[in-house]
């Protein structure tokens, strides 16, 4: 069981990522907004982290840029999970740092398959 921390404003949202984390039997940590889910990300060092990029006060690229920029939080691995869908905006997350990107709505094949592929779980 890998612990998630998703940084996510919106409740559906956060109601839909909670829902398919712990579904596959992981434990998922939640932050909704930027500043919480930086303090969250160093305190708890989770597994993995589903971040939004369209965050109130600190945006999901600003954490992510600061988080892979700590020794103690570098190694993360970081999902963008944003509604921002342009080849740019997939350029900015891989710039800030996130290892993958996920544009919204979520598809849930795409999703696992990520979220396996980072947490080095076997697909079968």
């Amino acid at each position: 069981m890998a612990r998630i921390l998703i940084v996510e404003d919106n409740p559906a949202n956060m109601r839909l990522a909670c829902l398919l984390v712990e579904r596959v039997g992981h434990l998922a940590l939640c932050a909704v907004d930027g500043e919480t889910g930086l303090k969250m990300a160093i305190a708890e060092h989770p597994d993995l982290i589903l971040m939004d990029i369209q965050l109130p006060g600190i945006d999901g690229l600003a954490v992510t840029a600061l988080l892979k920029s700590d020794p103690l939080t570098a190694s993360i691995p970081i999902i963008a999970l944003t509604a921002l869908a342009t080849q740019d905006d997939e350029r900015r997350t891989k710039e800030a740092g996130c290892d993958a990107y996920l544009s919204k709505p979520i598809r849930h094949s795409e999703f696992y398959a990520l979220l396996n592929g980072l947490l080095g779980v076997p697909t079968p």
